[in-house]
């Protein structure tokens, strides 16, 4: 107890700035620390549009948004320094460690006097496990516990905690009634077939066989989850095609997308910002691997390996985010058969 007394008042400046993934991915351990800490302030910087993952936040933790387009270069660095310096902070966790946060933490040490502390991201065993020879294949510490590591050498131990945004309930949807029906027993599916890289997304061709099989079973609703013209046109097409699917694609922030993910029995989804929407809504996340790999610490907030779907291949993991060529040019990390994709879900949700 007279660790937390000893940093009542105490104002801590958080930043992150990108990308979705990762910001959700800072909020099981925000929620759970501000938690241990009543009496301390804490204030998270980042883009304007991620306030809306902030859902029932703690009443000591303050979202701050900045459009960063404003703040361009060591000069425009500077204005947001001043700008964030208004707030007093006392401590400045860094939770991004790049030039840009590496610059505002220069400001604050040299015209502030304050204390920061960042992210060590673990390039070099990163770097092992997705080299093309001799990989090192080892759980590499979880970004979760790399984000809290931060908070304790700033002298903020805490125990986690969290389990949804929405603590034992669910969010609110009511207002997607006009196109989304009552639950009353059927299973809730939500597919997010995309993702922001090549390495990282599974086959159209295999997804909509996945699909078709899913929308074959009675009592089941299939909800979609996309961005963009060219990813609602593929989710149009296969609801088009099959009973019982539903798409989400522009009809909500955010927000709206994780109180609706909240109601899901299973998110079925790559290695992406879906599967930690899904963590943070407290919904299984059945997740599909390619060139990415659940070793390198990404896996979403207590989603289980299990529910991991990927192949063993001598080549793979290739990439920490998916964003490299395949050196075989056929992403052979992806041949999984949409039949072994159904009977996870199955076996998953009780399908």
């Amino acid at each position: 107890m007279a660790q937390k007394n000893n940093k009542d008042n105490t104002r801590v400046l958080i930043t992150r700035f990108s990308a979705v993934g990762d910001i959700a991915m800072t909020i099981p351990l925000l929620y759970s620390l501000c938690r241990e800490y009543p009496k301390a302030q804490f204030l998270f910087v980042s883009r304007e549009r991620f306030g809306q993952f902030f859902i029932n936040k703690p009443e000591n933790l303050q979202f701050i948004g900045v459009n960063l387009d404003e703040y361009k270069g060591p000069i425009g660095l500077f204005r947001l320094y001043r700008k964030l310096n208004g707030y007093k902070p006392d401590i400045i966790a860094d939770l991004h460690n790049v030039l840009r946060t590496k610059i505002l933490r220069a400001y604050f040490t040299l015209f502030s006097g304050a204390k920061s502390f960042s992210q060590i991201k673990g390039r070099k065993e990163k770097k092992a496990l997705t080299r093309q020879n001799n990989k090192k294949r080892e759980q590499l510490t979880s970004t979760f516990e790399r984000y809290r590591d931060v908070f304790t050498r700033a002298g903020l131990p805490f125990t986690p905690c969290f389990t949804s945004l929405f603590g034992n309930g669910k969010g609110d949807i009511s207002e997607f009634s006009r196109f989304i029906p009552q639950k009353n027993g059927d299973k809730w599916i939500g597919i997010a077939p995309f993702a922001r890289h090549k390495g990282k997304i599974y086959p159209l061709d295999k997804m909509e066989s996945v699909v078709k099989h899913l929308a074959s079973k009675e009592n089941t609703k299939l909800f979609f989850f996309g961005n963009g013209p060219k990813e609602e046109e593929v989710i149009n097409d296969w609801c088009s095609k099959y009973q019982g699917c539903i798409s989400f694609i522009g009809r909500s922030n955010f927000n709206g997308e994780l109180r609706l993910i909240s109601h899901l029995d299973a998110m079925v989804c790559m290695d992406s910002a879906n599967m930690h929407m899904a963590s943070l809504a407290g919904t299984k996340a059945i997740s599909i691997w390619g060139a990415t790999s659940s070793l390198a610490g990404f896996l979403g907030w207590n989603q289980k390996r299990e529910n991991c779907i990927e192949r063993e291949l001598d080549c793979r993991p290739c990439s920490i985010f998916g964003n490299k060529p395949c050196i075989h040019g056929d992403y052979r990390c992806m041949d999984i058969s949409p039949e072994e994709v159904a009977k996870k879900i199955a076996k998953t949700i009780d399908l």
